[in-house]
């Protein structure tokens, strides 16, 4: 394995996180898609991996992973899981108590785990990582990665941080696992992941503009980029021919999308005599994508449109033209992914000065065989994507 075969979609300054959630609800709730219990992890934004406590199962979410992971990877990740589960359901209710909360009302227990690596020159540089806990929405604990220590964020957990620290194996460990073993597996992860988005297709772009519902003699442009990934997509509404200033464009940010694509919209005001253009470039196209406004005004009344472009968009033209962009939002019509975890590389010591310092050289024949080691040792013992591993606290 190669420095350019894993750094093929990272640029200079990038960061790649792998992070993973878990949740636990105090009793169960009759509602669709939420379970007592459950457990998802995240490359960059894109869920992978997913548990809950109804199918007791670990699923795949990327096509790539059901090509790259044998079915002893998920039943080991399904096994860690409940034991996770297990756990979960156990310290909820020590947390409860603790809190002095009644068992009728509904309580929450969560957690995320994972780091972020990042790329600077030739080297992979370990950027940071992150292990906390929280109750009924509001953080609870957090381990400070530099200390190998445990912080208190609210007074009901200072017995617990106490009783964590006394514990400073598990908690070397810890830092290992998120500086070191973490690192690894984003590395292979997304090299797995890279190897799909060589056939990726370029962005769909769309631009329609709309009329103002509070000033119904202007017009909002809007530019809509989706399905594409990685992330990093450049976006630009150019009028005539001039781009327009970021403080003059309404943007929605970066948004996932239901397959683990992303999209972004921005919009601008124009005026009808406007040209007006969308500008995306995207590292899986050739070239830049320019699409030309052609004029038209999605949800303009006929007499409106009769005065602004002097022409009538015919009534049954009208609804077809609306019909086509809502059905292409609602095809991509963005999710926000719920929390969760899992489970995976046991560290018999914690890292190197140089792993905790100046990062790792990737051309050196000895890092991509410690990098190749673990990962192997993890992939066929543990479970899937987690970077957790066998490492747990005690009871709260």
């Amino acid at each position: 394995m190669s420095r350019s075969q894993i750094c093929l979609f990272m640029s200079r300054g990038e960061t790649l996180p792998v992070f993973h959630f878990t949740q636990v609800l105090s009793k169960p709730v009759n509602l669709p898609g939420i379970y007592q219990f459950t457990a998802m992890g995240l490359l960059d934004g894109r869920q992978i991996n997913y548990y809950n406590s109804k199918t007791q199962r670990m699923i795949s979410k990327q096509q790539w992973m059901n090509k790259k992971m044998d079915q002893d990877y998920w039943e080991i990740g399904t096994q860690l899981s409940k034991s996770k589960e297990q756990w979960f359901n156990v310290n909820i209710d020590i947390l409860m108590e603790l809190m002095r909360h009644s068992e009728s009302d509904l309580h929450v227990l969560q957690m995320i785990t994972g780091c972020e690596v990042e790329m600077e020159g030739d080297k992979l540089i370990f950027s940071q990582g992150i292990r906390q806990y929280g109750y009924d929405g509001k953080d609870f604990l957090y381990f400070d990665i530099k200390a190998s220590q445990w912080i208190a964020l609210v007074n009901a957990a200072v017995p617990t941080k106490r009783k964590w620290n006394d514990m400073p194996n598990i908690n070397r460990n810890i830092t290992a696992n998120l500086i070191r073993v973490c690192v690894a597996l984003v590395i292979i992860l997304r090299k797995y992941a890279n190897e799909e988005l060589r056939n990726a297709s370029p962005p769909d772009v769309y631009v329609f503009a709309n009329m103002y519902i509070s000033d119904k003699t202007k017009l909002k442009l809007t530019c809509m980029a989706t399905g594409f990934y990685s992330k990093d997509v450049i976006m630009t509404i150019r009028k005539n021919r001039t781009p327009v200033p970021e403080d003059e464009i309404d943007s929605t940010q970066i948004r996932p999308n239901e397959d683990g694509t992303f999209q972004q919209m921005k919009s601008v005001e124009i005026n009808k005599d406007d040209e007006v253009d969308c500008f995306v470039s995207h590292r899986n196209s050739k070239e830049p994508i320019i699409i030309k406004w052609d004029g038209k005004c999605q949800n303009c009344p006929p007499e409106v449109v009769a005065v602004l472009f002097g022409s009538v968009i015919g009534g049954v033209l009208f609804v077809v033209i609306l019909y086509l962009v809502v059905s292409i939002l609602k095809k991509k019509k963005s999710t926000v992914d719920c929390p969760t975890h899992t489970s995976t590389v046991q560290m018999d010591e914690i890292p190197t000065e140089q792993d905790t310092a100046g990062g790792s050289d990737v051309n050196s024949t000895d890092y991509w065989d410690d990098v190749n080691q673990e990962y192997e040792d993890s992939r066929h013992r543990l479970a899937a994507v987690s970077t957790e591993a066998l490492i747990q606290e005690d009871d709260l």
